[in-house]
């Protein structure tokens, strides 16, 4: 479980792409990651499998890569880091899983006043569970939905702290960035399309 609240940029060093899978090694400024640990990178909950004091490796399966562009990333791509909540840890963005629902692309990149607006062509699944003012995650950033400016499009408003902080003060459209729509929202939205059906089958 995951907040939303990106704790570090890492840099891509080593990628292996075979037929057993994807490895990526990231140097990051974590000096205690632990093999067996989950981390997202840019969104996507990976489990750390070697370390070496600040280099990790990570390793994506072929679900994971099917719903995400890790598998673009390239030696010297930077990414998103966030390491697991802790229980008592403070909760300054919304319940993030980690479980990437697909990728948007940038439609649209607006500055406005010391913000940059930034409309998100997300996919179909995401937008049942995405409203004004709630929360959706974007290659691993909490966001707040700003508006749903036209059919099929997001728009979050990009702080500068943000942008100076994580991989998304230079992004521009055509882009392709992870997203994953609210986890709140799934339950609430599988529970009114199913209500009646358990009762009915029993």
């Amino acid at each position: 479980m995951f907040t939303g609240i990106v704790t570090a940029r890492g840099s891509v060093t080593a990628v292996y792409a075979g037929a057993d899978g994807l490895k990526l090694t990231i140097a990051a400024p974590y000096d205690d990651l632990e093999p067996g640990e989950s981390i997202a990178v840019n969104g996507a909950c990976l489990t750390v499998v070697e370390t070496d004091g600040t280099v990790f490796s990570v390793e994506a399966i072929a679900t994971t890569r099917d719903r995400t562009t890790l598998q673009d990333l390239r030696v010297g791509s930077e990414v998103n880091l966030e390491r697991a909540l802790a229980v008592g840890d403070r909760l300054g963005g919304h319940f993030v899983q980690g479980h990437v629902d697909g990728v948007a692309e940038v439609v649209g990149v607006t500055p406005r006043d010391d913000a940059v607006l930034v409309d998100l062509k997300v996919p179909e699944d995401v937008l049942p569970v995405t409203i004004p003012h709630g929360s959706i995650t974007v290659d691993g950033v909490s966001f707040t939905v700003n508006a749903l400016p036209a059919p099929g499009v997001v728009q979050v408003s990009v702080i500068p702290y943000t942008r100076e902080h994580t991989t998304l003060g230079g992004v521009k459209v055509g882009d392709r960035l992870h997203v994953e729509g609210d986890m709140l929202g799934k339950f609430v939205h599988h529970l009114m399309e199913n209500r009646g059906t358990w009762h009915s089958e029993r």
